[in-house]
């Protein structure tokens, strides 16, 4: 049965009907009803959805270009405990922004704080929602240049509970480590395969 055409313009309207805070911890959830326009036309039937309320992230991918290395972290996830090696992973430099804070400030704070490194030439690359769906999460990616030349050592704030230990790679084993599966979080495959792009461009 073929539909009647859609609207040039479908309508963008939609409302909370109320909001609800389910749980309050380190991490937020909080319930929703809501009622969106329809492609359509007309109003969607009364839709219910909890939500992960958390703040947003800034992920930082640091390289040297003198060397052409790049840095990665390693630390503890415990979203990762049903993988079948460990859940230490390989990552970016990344950390939540604070109230007040702007994302490329964030980018510089977390790499001294879990590299001890310092950033030049901080630029935004990328900006992303992580899982619309059911987060309200918003990510922001930079590129920076840092000079990795002495960069070692495990890093991390105590009082956070940070054992971070960093990794400084030739960036042609950081890029291999998309295709073998050594760095699996979204957030780094994407600063990663921009990065590939990248190089491939200049």
């Amino acid at each position: 049965m073929t539909k009647p055409d859609k609207p040039s313009e479908p309508s963008r309207e939609w409302n909370i009907e109320s909001c609800e805070l389910i749980y309050q911890g380190f991490y937020t959830i909080e319930k929703f009803l809501f009622r969106h326009a329809l492609f359509e036309g007309g109003q969607s039937e009364l839709v219910e959805r909890e939500q992960f309320i958390r703040g947003n992230v800034v992920g930082v991918l640091a390289h040297d270009p003198k060397l052409d290395r790049i840095a990665l972290v390693e630390q503890f996830r415990i979203g990762a405990r049903n993988r079948e090696d460990h859940p230490w992973l390989l990552e970016i430099i990344a950390g939540m922004i604070e109230p007040s804070e702007k994302p490329q400030d964030v980018a510089v704070r977390e790499a001294y704080e879990e590299a001890g490194i310092k950033l030049e030439n901080v630029r935004q690359v990328m900006h992303y929602l992580a899982s619309p769906g059911s987060s309200s999460e918003e990510v922001f990616i930079y590129y920076a240049e840092a000079d990795l030349s002495e960069a070692s050592g495990v890093h991390g704030l105590e009082s956070e509970g940070e054992d971070i230990l960093l990794h400084v790679l030739s960036s042609d084993d950081a890029i291999a480590m998309l295709e073998n599966g050594k760095v699996c979080n979204a957030l780094s495959i994407i600063a990663l395969q921009w990065f590939r792009h990248h190089r491939l461009q200049t």
